[in-house]
């Protein structure tokens, strides 16, 4: 496994069980979105650690001690559609998060991310920013979603995927050396059709059932 800057592979028993079950083509739709859900909760443990906290002050039932609360914001960023399936985890953790959506296709030809839709929330500019896909396969969406969100003042900004290729580890590393990546695999390579090997297929069509 090579050695990427700012990127942390979260190993774990249950991780490798469930990465077992979302690569293996015989698994239904059903068994896809848990074992998906299941890495995305512990992926997002780890992925929010070193968050501030500020103190206050709390009542017990048995007398007044002190208390924390977080000291920001927290902003979803799903990269449509797949993103969506590792929303849910965040938010069992942070109820109040905002959620915005990047809407991105890859070009069959080129293999680039194409943008067709965004809708983000009022305060990234001082908020923690998630930007998840499952996939990081050679890095186009991830890196484009990066540029788009700082141009809109995103300043803290960590991504997490699921599996990720060494071709896009070393194109959001390299362009954006400042946002940490959370990922559960880093895959061989990438095939002559920009697919993750061995991959685990179309995220999105096996979570939404659209295979």
């Amino acid at each position: 496994m090579r050695n990427f800057k700012n990127v942390t592979v979260i190993e774990h028993p249950l991780i490798s069980r469930d990465l077992s079950i979302v690569r293996n083509k015989y698994t239904d739709t059903i068994g896809f979105r848990k074992a998906i859900s299941r890495i995305a909760t512990i992926l997002a443990y780890h992925s929010l650690k070193k968050l501030p906290l500020k103190k206050k002050s709390i009542e017990t039932p048995i007398k007044k001690t002190t208390g924390y609360e977080l000291d920001t914001e927290v902003i979803v960023v799903p990269i449509l559609r797949a993103g969506l399936s590792l929303v849910d985890a965040i938010i069992n953790y942070i109820p109040d998060a905002k959620i915005g959506h990047l809407g991105m296709y890859r070009d069959e030809k080129t293999h680039e991310p194409v943008d067709y839709y965004s809708n983000l929330p009022s305060g990234i500019d001082r908020s923690l920013v998630l930007l998840v896909d499952p996939m990081l396969a050679t890095g186009g969406s991830a890196d484009d979603s990066i540029t788009f969100l700082k141009k809109k003042g995103a300043g803290n900004i960590r991504f997490i995927s699921v599996i990720s290729a060494p071709e896009g580890l070393q194109r959001v590393t390299q362009n954006h050396p400042d946002v940490p990546v959370i990922t559960a695999s880093i895959d061989e390579k990438l095939n002559e059709n920009a697919f993750i090997v061995p991959g685990l297929g179309d995220a999105g069509d096996r979570f939404f059932g659209t295979q």
